[in-house]
């Protein structure tokens, strides 16, 4: 409470800060909460990973066409996406991903904060590590979807670091209660180069996204070359955008939030043993049209990996093809919040479009 009444109090924030009912303490700004700001935008309330997301698309599969054992479904997808800190040995992008990538890797070279270039570009199309993750799921009429969650990998970490580190020492900034809650204001050349970079990364997380699930639904078309996609739902959940409420111009930062504008489809994962929703938007104005971006964890993950075991994640995991080792324990079921819950409890901001539980999870 005491961080959100400090991101309220900045004299820059328009009206209030939105909370979502996945909301929890976050470095700066409070994960789960929406801060539009006139003429501002806070670098450490976005965070380090620009334009961190969901993508996911129903197939014509269904759950009587997946085999018993999904080992090598799970397999094949560890073999197409590199996870945790694993790269792709070429570029695996192209126009099936999305259009322009010319201008769009154009723009790399005007980038602050010196990250390698091969990098970012053997980089597109991989998972990285933590809560990240590619699923194949089941919905409650047995159809077969596939879902993933990621970032903007180690581009956009390293913009944001650079980009928080110069707010933190301008003039502006010097008397906040939470040095993390520093901004850039308007028609400055420190925000202009963050507006640059920023939006870059968000870009770059989108793609990185497309490419993802093309390589996912690869390994789907290989085993059932009958399959067939429906068009994708994508969207961010830790991002800015220049967006219109209560008829002002504001920068909207969606800490741990997603766009919920009226028919909006989005998408709120749970855990990794308990199942996701697909959402559509009710635009309600009071949350300046957003809604959670996910159950929100209950514990850290410090406390996660003092509480349980890898004994305890096979069991919160069971019917789950997913690693049960642990190297993941911190993502055990238990340190989130019930997502079931999270979705009743928001109900006045989006309608559940499908309800779906994996049945294949694959984590860094």
């Amino acid at each position: 409470m005491r961080q959100l009444h400090n991101i309220s109090a900045l004299p820059w924030a328009f009206k209030h800060v939105a909370v979502m009912p996945d909301v929890h303490y976050g470095k700066g700004a409070t994960v789960g909460s929406v801060i539009a700001m006139r003429d501002a935008v806070s670098p450490a309330a976005v965070g380090v990973d620009i334009g961190c997301g969901m993508a996911a698309v129903r197939t014509s599969l269904r759950a009587s066409d997946l085999p018993d054992d999904l080992g090598r479904i799970r397999s094949e997808i560890e073999n197409a996406v590199p996870v945790g800190f694993a790269m792709h040995r070429a570029t695996t992008f192209d126009g099936r991903d999305a259009q322009d990538w010319g201008a769009f890797w154009d723009g790399f070279d005007s980038l602050a904060g010196g990250f390698d270039k091969a990098r970012a570009l053997h980089q597109m199309g991989t998972l990285g590590g933590g809560n990240h993750f590619i699923e194949v799921c089941l919905d409650t009429d047995q159809q077969v979807w596939v879902m993933l969650h990621s970032g903007s990998r180690g581009v956009g970490n390293i913009l944001a670091q650079h980009h928080i580190s110069i707010a933190k020492g301008l003039a502006h900034n010097a008397e906040l209660p939470d040095p993390d809650l520093a901004v850039f204001l308007a028609k400055t050349p420190e925000m202009e180069a963050y507006r640059r970079d920023l939006y870059w990364a968000q870009d770059y997380a989108r793609r990185n996204r497309a490419v993802m699930l093309r390589l996912v639904c690869s390994v789907l078309r290989d085993q059932f070359p009958q399959v067939t996609f429906e068009e994708p739902i994508s969207c961010h959940h830790n991002y800015v955008a220049e967006e219109t409420h209560f008829d002002t111009d504001v920068m909207v930062t969606r800490k741990g939030a997603i766009r919920a504008g009226r028919g909006d489809l989005g998408i709120i994962p749970g855990s990794m043993g308990t199942g996701s929703y697909i959402v559509r938007g009710l635009g309600n104005a009071d949350s300046f049209e957003s809604a959670s971006h996910g159950a929100g964890r209950r514990m850290s993950r410090t406390k996660a990996r003092k509480k349980f075991s890898a004994r305890d994640l096979a069991a919160q995991t069971a019917g789950v093809e997913c690693r049960k080792d642990s190297g993941v324990v911190d993502e055990i079921p238990a340190a989130y919040k019930d997502i079931d819950e999270v979705i009743a409890n928001q109900s006045d901001l989006v309608e559940v479009v499908a309800k779906l539980k994996q049945v294949v999870c694959v984590k860094g």
